[in-house]
């Protein structure tokens, strides 16, 4: 399959799968966390056209290929966020995930230095609902597994705003935005340290 006809077979599964899917996703994942507190959103999104392309035809530093069968080797075509209050909340948030769903992977992302201060989240890739499906036909046109990130309401924040001014295409940060967006993540974790620290000092019982 070309690059065009990858793209129309994906437009496709987008508008008559996908996004319906995501919905209904949405709306389960509601459900699953139903009574739990201090849960500021829950969302599902299929993802767009232009950026499934772009990771679809990304190559590795040899030149080839990353994926050879991209509509069914991309996981994340389906994903979901549940952003919560504390640290806290994550905890719990997952504890009510992992019993309703069956995770393929479970991580935790990290900064890889403990001097820095950019990403972090609870990361999940969870096999999708079989009753989500009308029938074995839908089934059998999307990927089985959807992407699952739980986060503060200062990692959604801070990842959101990081994404859209730090992967402009054709844009190169200065030095100085470099270490402006370090910045604004090592307050953005130390928000959440402090909200978290004070929450548990109110109220002891709410620490997982």
């Amino acid at each position: 399959m070309n690059d065009e006809e990858l793209r129309s077979e994906y437009e496709r599964r987008y508008r008559e799968v996908l996004q319906p899917l995501a919905a209904k996703l949405s709306y389960q994942l509601v459900t699953d966390v139903q009574g739990l507190e201090r849960i500021d959103r829950v969302s599902a999104r299929a993802k767009g056209v232009d950026r499934f392309m772009g990771k679809a035809t990304k190559s590795t530093e040899s030149g080839t290929r990353k994926y050879d069968d991209p509509l069914n080797q991309i996981q994340d075509q389906i994903g979901a966020r549940i952003v919560v209050f504390y640290l806290d909340d994550v905890k719990a948030v997952s504890k009510a995930i992992e019993a309703y769903h069956r995770p393929i992977e479970a991580k935790l992302l990290v900064p890889d230095s403990l001097n820095g201060f950019g990403y972090f989240g609870k990361h999940y890739i969870l096999t999708l609902p079989e009753d989500l499906f009308a029938d074995d036909a839908e089934r059998g046109s999307c990927p089985q597994f959807f992407e699952l990130q739980i986060k503060t309401l200062f990692q959604h924040a801070w990842s959101e705003a990081e994404h859209d001014v730090g992967y402009k295409p054709g844009d190169t940060l200065t030095e100085l935005q470099t270490r402006q967006l370090a910045f604004a993540a090592a307050q953005a974790w130390g928000a959440d340290q402090i909200f978290c620290q004070i929450r548990r000092e109110l109220d002891p019982t709410t620490s997982h």
